[in-house]
């Protein structure tokens, strides 16, 4: 699974099938026991894991749900009396298949060649050759260039950039022509020849294109990255979108599309989709399953809490510990 490295968040917990051979990873949030994507190991073994993960939720009251499962893992989890909603789809670009030729393509390839005009640069190298002072800087440049101050991800982020555990996760810097970084892409292992997104950081004050100039670089160098696939972001409800802008589409279709686009406005969930599909990719589904219908809207504000898009209620801000020590130290 293309999402299969990101069960190694240190947040969250595992449960093993009776023969040790798969596993479920989860967390949980609000009552709400959340795994993410498929099962880990054999396919065959995926059963037993679930078995075990539903078991442990009903002991403990929690609410089973996934997020983000694969339409096999989807499958498999139904067998156990979950139902699935399609949340969306993965965005994965297929190497060997990919080409920036042609009409559709003209705006990337443009985009390409404008900034590496410019003088822009891709370094790629594997977080195993970075030195430990120069993941230092470009941690804190990534967290310069954060939009929030929270860090968001839980099934397709790692959240932990720089972790000497993660050696083999790929890095793509580009510096401009004076040799200034201003931008980042960290990609982690998928399987033996694949790489999946996992953090994407841009300075606000560089020029436009440039996360398309390193995608585009890094599809061009795939033989030197030993790699034959790349999963990029999710598009929550990507159909929706393609299909309501559609002639033809129903007053529904058109009403669900346009409301989606006003939410774009806080959660960038139709930007996402239109920067995935720039690069043509193959769109594989993506599941939520649940056992009721009727905790599908508690199991949604669990997602959004596990992913960083809200915050459990609590103190005030001013009273937490950080605010309170700061007031303390003037």
């Amino acid at each position: 699974d293309s999402l299969g490295y990101f069960a190694l968040r240190r947040d969250k917990s595992v449960v093993f099938s009776p023969t040790g051979k798969a596993a479920v990873t989860y967390r949980v949030v609000g009552g709400v026991s959340l795994a993410s994507a498929d099962p880990l190991g054999d396919p065959e073994a995926w059963p037993g894991a679930i078995e075990r993960w539903l078991t442990e939720a009903r002991e403990h009251g929690w609410t089973p749900a996934v997020m983000g499962a694969s339409e096999l893992g989807a499958t498999v989890y139904a067998r156990h009396g979950l139902d699935a909603l399609e949340l969306g789809d993965e965005a994965v670009v297929e190497v060997a298949d990919f080409s920036l030729e042609g009409r559709a393509m003209r705006g990337v390839r443009q985009a390409y060649h404008r900034v590496r005009r410019a003088g822009y640069t891709v370094r790629m190298r594997r977080h195993a050759d970075i030195r430990a002072e120069e993941m230092a800087r470009l941690v804190r440049l990534a967290d310069d260039w954060r939009d929030g101050d929270t860090e968001r991800g839980f099934s397709m982020a790692l959240g932990r950039l720089g972790d000497p555990a993660d050696g083999d996760c790929l890095m793509l810097e580009c510096a401009d022509a004076e040799g200034r970084l201003r931008a980042l892409l960290s990609f982690v292992p998928w399987g033996e020849k694949g790489l999946s997104l996992d953090l994407m950081r841009r300075d606000r004050e560089s020029d436009n294109g440039l996360i398309e100039f390193m995608v585009l670089d890094l599809i061009r160098r795939a033989d030197e990255a030993r790699i034959t696939r790349l999963s990029l972001n999710f598009a929550v409800f990507r159909s929706v979108f393609e299909r309501g802008a559609r002639l033809g589409a129903g007053p529904v279709l058109r009403a669900w599309r346009s409301l989606l686009a006003f939410f774009s406005r806080w959660w960038q969930i139709e930007s996402l989709y239109r920067a995935n599909a720039k690069y043509r990719p193959v769109w594989e589904p993506r599941f939520m399953l649940f056992e009721k219908s009727t905790d599908v809207l508690r199991i949604g504000l669990a997602a959004a809490r596990a992913e960083g898009f809200l915050t459990a209620p609590g103190l005030p801000k001013w009273m937490n510990r950080g605010q309170l020590q700061r007031g303390l130290d003037l």
